[in-house]
């Protein structure tokens, strides 16, 4: 079944919320903005090209016109700041369910927020998030996927891919939008009935999680094996010294 952009997860808190552009500079920054401004819980931007696209700690986002879904969601969970993390977690789940319905191919979630086919990554997170003491205000989650496209710049094709390219064919960004924002929903919910369950189904998910051989960290890096997450959702690794370390940002790549 094909879907509009407006008519995507209906009978969620997304319904009648989605804003679709032919361009933007960034869809994160849109739904900060917009959520400093009152937006209602649950808006939704989705533009067909990034000209400004951002990811985890200042990075870049290749952002082709049309061919990935680039997306951010607002939400306005009942939870303490210190398990923001949660929310990226639990949107990596999310991301993994809905590739599974719309392409039957199944990512891997390298932690915190990479989405991964074949040893590539196609997608990513950014969780940007406002408090007030120590509980949310709100939250924006913003997810890219990589979808239509055919090939990547030079510099990239090491270790970017598409849905395209690893299945062969061609998928409704419209349709995967449908899938992730029920695939969300469902998340949600699950957060703020059975938030026990979250870090036991991401590990399961998930085999960076534990007895990944990785490299933590880029200029004053260490190498180990990972050793499951910590009761926060943060990454612990066994370095090679015999020290158990624990990850607070990103950086976790194959060794």
């Amino acid at each position: 079944m094909s879907f509009s952009w407006i008519e995507a997860g209906a009978g969620t808190r997304f319904s009648g919320k989605i804003t679709h552009l032919a361009t933007t500079g960034s869809t994160n920054t849109l739904a900060l903005e917009a959520a400093q401004a009152g937006a209602l819980e649950g808006s939704v931007w989705v533009a067909d090209e990034q000209t400004a696209g951002r990811g985890r700690g200042g990075h870049g986002w290749h952002s082709a016109a049309g061919d990935g879904l680039y997306v951010s969601v607002l939400l306005r969970p009942k939870m303490a700041l210190g398990k923001a993390l949660w929310l990226s977690l639990a949107t990596g789940l999310a991301v993994q369910a809905a590739v599974y319905e719309t392409t039957g191919q199944l990512p891997d979630i390298r932690w915190p927020n990479d989405m991964i086919l074949n040893g590539k990554k196609f997608g990513g997170i950014l969780a940007e998030t406002s408090a007030a003491g120590d509980t949310l205000r709100f939250a924006v989650i913003g997810i890219g996927l990589n979808v239509q496209h055919a090939a990547f710049p030079e510099e990239l094709r090491s270790i970017a891919t598409s849905l395209r390219i690893e299945t062969g064919q061609e998928w409704s960004r419209e349709s995967l939008l449908d899938a992730l924002l029920r695939a969300l929903e469902r998340e949600v919910v699950l957060l703020e009935t059975e938030p026990g369950t979250l870090l036991d189904r991401f590990a399961e998910a998930s085999s960076w999680v534990r007895g990944k051989p990785v490299r933590v960290g880029e200029e004053d890096s260490y190498t180990g094996i990972t050793a499951g997450l910590d009761a926060r959702g943060f990454l612990r690794v066994l370095a090679d010294d015999g020290s158990l370390r624990t990850v607070l940002s990103g950086g976790v790549r194959p060794r």
